[in-house]
């Protein structure tokens, strides 16, 4: 069914991923308006709508939950909040986007997507990469057989600066930052799904945290059922900048996605060749960030299925949990031995 007054969106978490996602439904979707914001934090959410025309705000996320008006939330808090908050969402009858991870247990991400299921919302989860128009083209031209067979995939993140280590969870590594690259090594083999990881990794930029669970440099390899063979990198820290990279190895040729450099500008001078870099995410994957909510909200409006699902997010999130295990046991981990609680 298609709507004609603009889609009233809620945006739950004014935070900095929250604040750009607020901006989007504000300013840059046509046929969309933010119609509340909600967060905790003492005027956190006052001060965001103030900014961006929205005089909707709520403390309470219940009381955004409960208001009629609102047909479709973006979730934007916290990771560890996100699976309790897909859920009542869902159960108030609204549309869902869900900042990644959606959850940290395969038993969330379970609970999740079944009461979205049973609600018969869509549900839409914020693997952005998908949205990046050299990682999309990779994928076409992948399903469409131009490299052949997948056998050799690379994905890496590499985060510019660890700033506090302190309040980051453990894990993190693999739960946040790691879970985009295992979604993207899915999306770079269509139709595989991993079988066997192993993983290492280890506090190589902040050593003293290591006693306190923080790690902040990984490498997982990952075995998919159609016999190809990835790898995933993580650091949390780059001095030189945001780098995300992938690359794809197969039977046909190979294709490699992301460039760092802020524009095509490349200076010639005494000290050598230079080229300025990406610091930011939002700078990196601005229009990606753009692009799957305009997705998400176009499939709200339209009555269309999202993109990137909540089995995607379980799928990823299993990936990030065999990655877990596997650094505690000191070995490979098979997926089918996880189970969902």
């Amino acid at each position: 069914m298609t709507t004609h007054h603009p889609l009233a969106v809620g945006l739950v978490g004014a935070g900095r991923m929250g604040a750009f996602h607020a901006e989007t439904l504000a300013r840059r979707l046509p046929g969309v308006r933010l119609a509340a914001v909600a967060d905790p934090a003492p005027g956190a959410a006052r001060q965001l709508g103030d900014r961006l025309g929205c005089t909707t705000t709520y403390t309470e996320i219940a009381e955004l939950l409960a208001d009629p008006r609102i047909e479709a939330v973006v979730l934007a808090t916290p990771a560890r909040t996100h699976a309790d908050l897909v859920v009542a969402a869902a159960r108030a009858g609204k549309a869902v986007y869900c900042e990644k991870p959606m959850a940290v247990t395969l038993a969330e991400a379970e609970r999740a997507t079944a009461a979205a299921r049973e609600a018969g919302v869509p549900l839409q989860v914020g693997f952005n990469r998908r949205y990046d128009k050299g990682f999309r083209a990779a994928h076409d031209r992948i399903a469409e057989g131009g490299i052949g067979t997948p056998q050799l995939l690379r994905s890496l993140t590499r985060d510019p600066k660890l700033a506090d280590p302190a309040p980051v969870p453990p894990w993190t590594i693999f739960l946040e930052t790691l879970i985009h690259d295992f979604d993207t090594l899915r999306y770079l083999n269509p139709g595989a799904e991993a079988v066997e990881v192993f993983a290492l990794a280890d506090a190589l930029v902040r050593p003293d945290f290591k006693e306190r669970g923080l790690l902040d440099t990984a490498l997982v390899t990952v075995r998919f059922d159609n016999g190809a063979l990835a790898t995933a990198e993580a650091s949390f820290q780059a001095v030189y900048g945001y780098d995300v990279r992938g690359e794809v190895f197969g039977s046909d040729g190979m294709l490699t996605m992301g460039d760092l450099r802020r524009t095509h500008l490349t200076g010639y001078g005494p000290r050598g060749v230079t080229a300025e870099c990406v610091g930011y995410d939002q700078d990196l994957f601005h229009d990606a960030y753009v692009a799957e909510i305009a997705d998400f909200t176009d499939c709200v409006r339209r009555g269309g299925t999202p993109a990137v699902t909540g089995d995607d997010a379980r799928a990823a999130l299993a990936i990030a949990l065999a990655a877990v295990r596997s650094v505690s046991v000191r070995g490979p981990v098979r997926l089918d031995e996880l189970k969902s609680g």
